[in-house]
């Protein structure tokens, strides 16, 4: 069964729109949390309601043990990621770590990374290959 880590650009629109439920909810596809998509996603929580959505969220990967979360290594990787994209003068328009992590997070379970989010992750699998999907 494949198995899925979505960006959290995905689960913002799903909680405010209800976008992206084909997406969350395929059926052949073990879905996981990055606790980096879940830290994203809490910080822009400012409403009770919106934290109380999140920590079910979160329980129910804690449950099923698909709470994944960068290791040592990931970080390690990840900062040499970041070298190789900075000394390759590449600029994100805002900070590239979170989603390196969350690429290397997903590529250390064999997970395929769900994003909007071509530009970035796309830089990124040049330089770490790792398994992405854009999603329109």
């Amino acid at each position: 069964m494949r198995r899925l880590v979505v960006d959290t650009d995905i689960y913002i629109d799903w909680l405010n729109s209800g976008r992206y439920e084909e997406v969350l909810f395929q059926r052949g596809a073990v879905k996981y949390l990055s606790a980096v998509v879940l830290m994203e996603l809490r910080a822009g929580a400012f409403r009770n309601a919106d934290r109380r959505v999140l920590d079910r969220l979160q329980g129910s990967y804690e449950s099923t043990g698909r709470l994944v979360a960068p290791t040592r290594m990931v970080f390690a990787e990840a900062g040499d990621t970041l070298r190789r994209l900075y000394a390759q003068g590449y600029r994100a328009g805002r900070s590239i770590v979170a989603d390196v992590l969350i690429a290397l997070s997903a590529r250390s379970i064999g997970a395929t990374v769900m994003t909007r989010n071509a530009r970035d992750y796309r830089a990124i699998a040049k330089v770490r290959p790792f398994r992405l999907s854009i999603v329109p």
